[in-house]
């Protein structure tokens, strides 16, 4: 028997067939959520610090040291990783409007900003970061500061002044920076850092830095523990005594050198754990060093995955890691500690990917330098309005996350005689807004 295969049509509906569309640039943006920021920005008195505590030496142009500072800041915060992308917020009428900035400088405009006032503008910059951080640091309750360092590569492609060849695992022989940086790990906020030359050592700079960071503890919170956690990168003597001599709780990763290494393949008596774990400890005096510090040992039947090989040693059928620390606590929970550590860690890989701490927008040392310092204060700037005035559930929210469901939101602008009104895309997001812009209000800083 024969079939004859069924053949169905099924009609979809149809668009319009004429279309007629026009710009709009003072009606539609892709940030909406840049208005609260800028409530936000303006109730902490951003760009008033900007006119107070920057003196550049600037010649007055068309904009204020204020407008390029802010104008500088917004295309970090919204994901804009190159200068010349910012030319969709010169377009963008909706936008300029939610921020104040009625006329958007060029991407040349503003490089040559940095380049120009790079050399004043960096401490100065940082000045003011420090008293804004001062202060609203009061609007977050810390029962202890966690110092959590690292450094990381920052690779160039062309020949900016100061990218030298160094430490750069994944691209070997390229050219880079290799900046230091501190977050307090609480709260995840960028508490201090120095920009670097690619040859620089991981721990170059890392005492001054540290008195950099214990220097900004406010009054307040004098006499609250604190806490310092490093990779072994930071495993220097000097460091380890530094930190015991001012009282710093510490857990550092130690260097398997062949005496550490010997001592792991003795008999030490481990304490079996869940997963496969076992903890140890013992007491050594490295070479050079002032005293015998604590040994943490972590063994481990295997790893969890193939990144952790790269840290943790092998020996028979064994993997072992080792901190050194002044910690009293049991060995398992100093490990679980320091292990917190890995979220700064995700951090600036976030950072990376996610803002612009992977693109160099100058040639010259100095103007780097000063991108660099502008990004943190934008990202602090973003830390603080998530932690501050956002409701609960923002507050471990990812950079990208964030940028999604709040900052880069579509918007409408409407104007009933002289009271603007914003139409947002997500109806469900409105009780996030009215939460945000109530605490923006009752904000005291």
């Amino acid at each position: 028997m024969n079939f004859t295969p069924e053949v169905k049509f099924i009609l979809m509906p149809k668009g319009p067939r004429t279309l007629t569309f026009a710009a709009r640039p003072d009606a539609l943006t892709r940030y909406g959520g840049v208005y609260l920021l800028h409530r936000f920005f303006s109730v902490i008195g951003l760009k008033r610090a900007f006119a107070h505590d920057l003196h550049l030496g600037h010649r007055a142009t068309r904009y204020s040291i204020g407008e390029l500072v802010l104008a500088l800041l917004y295309p970090i915060i919204l994901g804009l990783k190159r200068l010349e992308m910012t030319r969709l917020l010169r377009t963008n009428g909706v936008f300029q409007y939610l921020t104040g900035l009625s006329h958007y400088p060029d991407a040349t405009t503003m490089r040559r900003f940095l380049v120009r006032t790079a050399p004043q503008l960096v401490p100065q910059l940082r000045a003011m970061h420090d008293a804004m951080r001062a202060r609203l640091s009061a609007q977050l309750e810390r029962r202890r500061f966690v110092f959590d360092l690292d450094s990381t590569v920052l690779v160039v492609y062309g020949q900016q002044e100061g990218a030298e060849v160094g430490y750069n695992p994944a691209k070997r022989g390229r050219r880079s920076y290799h900046p230091l940086l501190c977050f307090e790990g609480t709260w995840q906020e960028y508490w201090e850092g120095e920009f670097r030359p690619g040859r620089a050592h991981t721990a170059s700079g890392t005492l001054d830095l540290l008195t950099a960071c214990l220097a900004k503890i406010p009054a307040a919170d004098h006499g609250k523990p604190i806490f310092a956690r490093a990779d072994k990168g930071f495993y220097d003597h000097a460091i380890i005594e530094w930190l015991a001599d001012q009282r710093v709780e510490f857990v550092v990763v130690a260097k398997l050198t062949a005496p550490i290494k010997r001592t792991l393949a003795g008999p030490l008596r481990y304490a079996e754990h869940r997963a496969g774990v076992s903890t140890a400890e013992f007491r050594y005096q490295p070479h050079g060093w002032a005293a015998p510090r604590r040994f943490v040992v972590i063994r481990r039947e295997q790893p969890e995955d193939e990144d952790e090989q790269l840290t943790m040693w092998h020996f028979q059928r064994y993997y072992y890691q080792v901190l050194v620390t002044n910690l009293p606590w049991r060995p398992l929970r100093v490990w679980r500690f320091y292990n917190q550590r890995a979220r700064i860690e995700q951090l600036i890989r976030e950072l990376k990917g996610e803002y612009a701490l992977g693109s160099i927008p100058t040639g010259q040392y100095a103007a780097n330098e000063a991108h660099l310092h502008l990004l943190f204060l934008a990202y602090n700037c973003v830390r603080w309005f998530q932690l501050i005035c956002l409701p609960e559930r923002f507050a471990t929210t990812r950079l990208q996350r964030l940028r999604e469901d709040v900052l880069n939101m579509p918007a409408y602008l409407t104007r009933s005689g002289r009271h603007p009104h914003l139409w947002i895309s997500d109806a469900g997001l409105a009780a996030d807004w009215a939460y945000a812009l109530a605490k923006i209000d009752r904000l005291k800083v």
